[in-house]
């Protein structure tokens, strides 16, 4: 009896573990930032917000890589695919300092695979 409730117990732990790192389903909103910027930022939230589409277009800066920083300051970093698909929205955008986006796709705790990523206007801009 004991072993059937440690063999529970564990079989429950085990599935808690296996769901924790699973990819979540996410849509975040934010402003787009190349890591080695955002890397270097000491306040990461004003940084992003007034971030240079020039800046993140230089070859260094995209080889970086990017992230979408939310406006709880939260950092969510691309994957390779995420990356692709942000040079080409910036080299596509008119606007020139803080690219604002919205980013769907699977977290799993440290990159967001993108499925979709689509700017977004600033009210008041």
């Amino acid at each position: 009896m004991n072993r059937k409730i440690l063999a529970i117990g564990l079989l429950t732990a085990l599935a808690a573990i296996v769901y924790a790192q699973s990819p979540k389903s996410v849509t975040v909103t934010g402003y787009l930032i190349d890591n080695a910027c955002a890397e270097s930022a000491k306040d990461l939230g004003p940084r992003a917000k007034g971030h240079s589409k020039s800046c993140a277009l230089m070859d260094s800066c995209e080889k970086s890589g990017y992230s979408v920083v939310t406006d709880d300051n939260t950092r969510y970093k691309l994957t390779e695919k995420g990356d692709g698909m942000a040079a080409e929205l910036l080299k596509n955008s008119k606007t020139e300092r803080g690219v604002r986006v919205t980013a769907e796709g699977n977290y799993n705790g440290s990159e967001l695979d993108v499925t979709k990523l689509t700017e977004v206007t600033v009210k008041g801009e």
